[in-house]
C-alpha cells in the first residue's frame, strides 16, 4: 500500500517498468487495480535486518499485466471489463476475478418481470409462467431478423426472384405452423427457462428466423427428424418431441456452472471463437452487399443463401443484432458456445460418429463454430474405440 513516504519499493519496481515501456502508472493505480482484482499483492520476502522491516517483491506475472492494464485503462472501462479483455488476450488476471466477470455477464441477462419479485427459490414453474405472462402481456418481442439482414434478403430477391423449385420440394412440411415474432420470443423464454424444447418448435424458430423464403429444407429436416431417423431419434427425444440430452433448468444456471469450472484454456478458446464468429458475420455482410452493388452475385450471395435458414445464418443474425459488441456480451456468447460444445459431445456419446461430417458442408455453420465442435467430438474418437 502506498504511504505518506512514497510507492514501497515493490511498487516502484512496476511503476519504472512502466516508464522503460513509457507508460505512465501510480501508486494510485496499482492500489485501485489490486482492490479490483486485477492484480496481485506483493509477495513479502526475507526482514530487512536492524527494526527496518521486510522487504517485499511484486509476483513476476505482474510486470506484463501492469503494462497491459496500462494500455487498456481508460475512462468508463470498468474492472470487469479490464478482466475479460485482458484475459482473451492472455494476461494473467488473477483466475477468481475472470470467473466472477463471467458469472456477472450472465447475472445481467434479467428477463422481463424477473426484476420485480421473483424469487431465485420459486418453482421453475411459476418463475416460467411468470416471464411468460409478463412478455405476453406487454407483446414484447425479440428482433428475430435485424434490418441489415431483412434488407439483404430484400435486395436479393428483386434480383434473383424466388428460390428453385428442387428447394421448395425438399421442404416436407406442407402445413407448417405459423410462428409470429411474440411466439417466438415466447418460445425462446421457455426453453432458456425450462431448458425444454421440441424439434417442432426449433423448425418453427427456424422458419420464422427467415420469413420471406418459401421453402425450409433444413426446419422441415429438424421437424421431420423423428420420421426419418428412429432409430436413432429415440436416443435423443423423449415421446414428446424434446431433446433428452439437454440439461433441465434455467439456462443461465448452467452457463454460470461453466464459469466456476470450464478450464482457463476452454473459456479463453471459445472467447476469441465468439470473437471469429462476429468478424466472419460481418464480412459476410460486406461481401455479400458488394456483390449486389455491382448485380452480379457472386460466391458471397450463394454463401448467404445457402446459410440462412441454417445454424451459420443463425450466428449471422445473432451477430447482426449486438450491433454494440460489449466484454460483457462475449463472455455470455463464449459460455454458449462450451455449453453447446458441452451438448454435441453429449449427443456424440449417444450417438457415436453422428454424421458430424455433414457440419463440414459450407454454410451449415458458421466456420470457427464448426471449427470448435468437430475439434473437440473427433478428440472423443480414440477413446471410444479403446
Amino acid at each position: 500500500m502506498p504511504s505518506n513516504d512514497g510507492p514501497s519499493a515493490a511498487d516502484r519496481q512496476l511503476i519504472d517498468h512502466a516508464v522503460r515501456h513509457d507508460l505512465a502508472v501510480t501508486a494510485k493505480q496499482l492500489e485501485t487495480w489490486r482492490r479490483a482484482g486485477l492484480l496481485l499483492g506483493n509477495v513479502p520476502g526475507g526482514g530487512l535486518g536492524r527494526g527496518r522491516g521486510s522487504a517485499s517483491s511484486p509476483p513476476p506475472e505482474s510486470f506484463d499485466l501492469v503494462l497491459a492494464l496500462a494500455r487498456r485503462t481508460g475512462r468508463g472501462k470498468r474492472p470487469t471489463d479490464l478482466a475479460l479483455l485482458l484475459f482473451a488476450d492472455g494476461h494473467p488476471v488473477p483466475e477468481a476475478t475472470v470467473r466472477a466477470a463471467f458469472r456477472g455477464a450472465v447475472d445481467a441477462l434479467v428477463m422481463p418481470g424477473e426484476d420485480d419479485g421473483v424469487a431465485d427459490d420459486q418453482e421453475l414453474d411459476e418463475r416460467t409462467d411468470r416471464v411468460v405472462g409478463r412478455l405476453a402481456e406487454s407483446g414484447q418481442a425479440f428482433t428475430l431478423v435485424p434490418a441489415r439482414a431483412r434488407r439483404i434478403d430484400e435486395r436479393i430477391a428483386r434480383i434473383l426472384g424466388e428460390g428453385p423449385k428442387e428447394l421448395a420440394e425438399r421442404d416436407k412440411n406442407t402445413e407448417p405452423a405459423p410462428m409470429t415474432p411474440h411466439d417466438a420470443s415466447l418460445t425462446a423464454v421457455t426453453a432458456t427457462l425450462g431448458g425444454t424444447i421440441s424439434v417442432g418448435e426449433i423448425g418453427s424458430l427456424l422458419r420464422a428466423t427467415n420469413p420471406s423464403a418459401a421453402a425450409h429444407p433444413f426446419a422441415s429436416l429438424v421437424e421431420t427428424t423423428q420420421q426419418d431417423v428412429p432409430e436413432s431419434a429415440d436416443q435423443v427425444m423423449a415421446d414428446d418431441g424434446t431433446f433428452t440430452f439437454l440439461p433441465d433448468g434455467d439456462a443461465r444456471d448452467h452457463l454460470r456452472g461453466l464459469a466456476d469450472t470450464a478450464s482457463a484454456e476452454d473459456l479463453r478458446l471459445c472467447w476469441r471463437t465468439a470473437e471469429q464468429v462476429r468478424q466472419w458475420a460481418l464480412d459476410l455482410c460486406d461481401q455479400v452487399e458488394a456483390e449486389l452493388d455491382t448485380g452480379q452475385p457472386g460466391e458471397a450471395v450463394t454463401l448467404w443463401l445457402t446459410g440462412r435458414g441454417l445454424p451459420s445464418g443463425i450466428s449471422v443474425l445473432q451477430t447482426l443484432r449486438e450491433r454494440r459488441w460489449s466484454p460483457s456480451s462475449g463472455a455470455v456468447s463464449a459460455l454458449v458456445l462450451l455449453f453447446q460444445r458441452q451438448m454435441f459431445e453429449a449427443l456424440d456419446g449417444l450417438v457415436p460418429g453422428c454424421q458430424w461430417s455433414v457440419l463440414e458442408m459450407a454454410g451449415v455453420m458458421a466456420p470457427p463454430v464448426r471449427d470448435l465442435i468437430l475439434a473437440a467430438v473427433q478428440h472423443r474418437a480414440p477413446a471410444q474405440k479403446s
